[in-house]
């Protein structure tokens, strides 16, 4: 039997950690939800409306017992700016800082292929959102992956995130940015420590627009982390919540997140707006659960993430441009970034 084109009749569910969450019972774009009852998935779009839904049922996740992951071939991804664009775009940022407008600013691109829903029938797959976010467990898995798939919202997201927004246990919260990219740890160049030490000084400064004064604190900073294909330069923020925050509070404090923004963030999201070519869509949000009753969950920042609209697969990737930032070398590291993950994405598991 040839299934639908699209899994847009399949059920609502999330796949948030190591947690299955189905059966869907609300959804609702009101942030002061997540303080009240019940366990949340969260989807909130670098630009739009905020998606929270609450399950009724939440059990360890298990093997995807779908059809298999079947996406686009290599040579059918498209990319919203070139090589030159991107270039472009990085002088016209150096250029800025040069005029003390801002000090870093996130450039970004989209990478777009169609999905063949025809091709992956025929070959006994699936183009579900579900059945890519098991392909990559499999071959790029992360700490913060994420797969919510809600096809009445038009939602479907499958993240491999390796980065922390925003982590809350009672009125504890932290976030990790992640700045600094390489091949190797010893490929570090001495912008990725300054693109780093910049971002943690924005989260310290909105973490302390919504914590008691003086317990924002840097435990770690600049650790290197090792992922799938690459590194990572990572420090920790954390802070404990004013009496009577939540996260309404926290997340308008904090969102979007400063890694994927720059700084200043407002300066730096006039630059974003005025030098990428479209809306980012849920890339460079955030995703992840809350559960209301525990006072307690986890948001990733929304990098390594796929997300199917229109019927294409998207997929965005970018980095902090700074004033020693060589054009040629920040495509790279896009390229660097995305390169895993295509992979995946179009049935090659590396590794």
């Amino acid at each position: 039997m040839v299934p639908p084109p699209s899994d847009d009749s399949a059920p609502p569910l999330a796949v948030v950690g190591d947690r299955l969450a189905t059966g869907l019972l609300d959804v609702t774009d009101d942030l002061a939800a997540l303080d009240s009852q019940g366990f949340w998935a969260v989807v909130l779009p670098f630009d739009g409306a905020p998606v929270c839904a609450r399950f009724a049922e939440v059990r360890p996740a298990r093997p995807w017992p779908g059809r298999p992951w079947v996406g686009p071939a290599l040579d059918e991804w498209r990319t919203s700016l070139d090589r030159a664009a991107f270039a472009t775009g990085v002088d016209a940022i150096r250029a800025a800082i040069a005029a003390g407008d801002v000090y870093q600013v996130n450039l970004t691109r989209r990478l777009s292929a169609p999905l063949d829903h025809a091709r992956a029938a025929a070959l006994g797959g699936s183009t579900d959102i579900a059945a890519l976010g098991a392909a990559l467990a499999l071959g790029n898995p992360a700490p913060f992956s994420a797969v919510v798939r809600l096809p009445d919202q038009g939602v479907h997201v499958a993240s491999a995130s390796p980065e922390r927004f925003l982590s809350r246990r009672g009125d504890l919260v932290s976030s990790s940015p992640i700045k600094g990219t390489a091949a190797t740890a010893d490929a570090f160049l001495a912008k990725d420590r300054a693109e780093n030490v910049m971002i943690v000084d924005l989260v310290r400064n909105d973490l302390g627009r919504v914590c008691d004064w003086g317990t924002v604190e840097v435990p770690d900073l600049c650790a290197v982390e090792e992922h799938p294909g690459l590194v990572h330069l990572v420090s920790t923020v954390t802070g404990r919540l004013r009496d009577g925050a939540g996260w309404a509070d926290a997340i308008e404090a904090t969102f979007p997140p400063g890694s994927v923004t720059g700084a200043p963030k407002l300066a730096a999201l006039e630059h974003i707006a005025r030098l990428e070519s479209g809306p980012r869509g849920v890339y460079c949000g955030a995703v992840g659960w809350v559960d209301a009753d525990r006072r307690a969950g986890d948001l990733n920042v929304a990098i390594r993430t796929f997300w199917i609209a229109d019927d294409q697969l998207h997929l965005g990737t970018g980095g902090g441009i700074t004033w020693d930032s060589d054009p040629l070398g920040e495509w790279a590291e896009t390229e660097l970034k995305a390169k895993r993950l295509l992979a995946v994405a179009s049935g090659r598991h590396p590794g």
